[in-house]
C-alpha cells in the first residue's frame, strides 16, 4: 500500500515512530512534513493527494488529531477519521470507508499508535457490506454539496 503522512510539530515524533513501523511492515509512505505550526496546511496537502489518488490512505497526526480531521474532511473525496482504540480504527473501514486516519500524539501511546496503525492497514471495505449504502449516502451527500 502507498500512504501519506503528516503532522504538525506537536507530533513529530510519533509521525516518524509511525514511518519506520509502516516501512517495516512492508508499505510505501511518504512524508509530507511536520513543521508547519498551521497543521490544517498538512492535512490539506496529505488529503489532496489521496483524494487524486496518489496514495491509497493518508495518516495525520497532531495533538489531539482532531483539528487534522476537521481539516482533512474539508477536502472533497476524503473520509477522515479520528482513530483511538483499535475496534474503531477498523470499523473506520469497514463501517465508513476512511482514506485518511488521524491520530493525537498527546492522548495516544507510541504502541497504541502503532497497533492502531497495523488494525487500519489491514482492514478494507466491502462495497457489498450492509455498511455500504450508507457510506455511499456519505458520499452522495458530499458531491452534492460540493462548493
Amino acid at each position: 500500500m502507498k500512504l501519506a503522512i503528516g503532522s504538525d510539530p506537536n507530533a513529530e515524533s510519533l509521525k516518524k515512530t509511525i514511518i519506520e513501523h509502516v516501512r517495516s511492515l512492508g508499505h510505501d509512505i511518504e512524508d509530507f512534513g511536520g513543521d508547519d505550526p498551521i497543521y490544517a496546511n498538512v492535512a490539506f496537502s496529505v488529503s489532496e493527494a489521496v483524494a487524486a489518488g496518489s496514495f491509497t490512505r493518508g495518516i495525520l497526526v497532531c495533538g489531539t488529531g482532531i483539528g487534522m480531521s476537521i481539516a482533512a474532511n474539508k477536502v472533497p473525496g476524503v473520509n477522515a477519521a479520528l482513530c483511538s482504540d483499535a475496534y474503531s480504527a477498523e470499523r473506520s473501514i469497514k463501517s465508513n470507508n476512511a482514506n485518511v486516519m488521524t491520530m493525537g500524539a498527546q492522548v495516544t501511546g507510541v504502541e497504541l499508535a502503532k497497533t492502531l496503525v497495523e488494525v487500519w492497514l489491514q482492514a478494507s471495505f466491502d462495497a457489498n457490506s450492509r455498511s455500504a449504502s450508507k457510506a455511499r449516502r456519505i458520499d452522495q451527500y458530499a458531491k452534492e454539496h460540493q462548493g
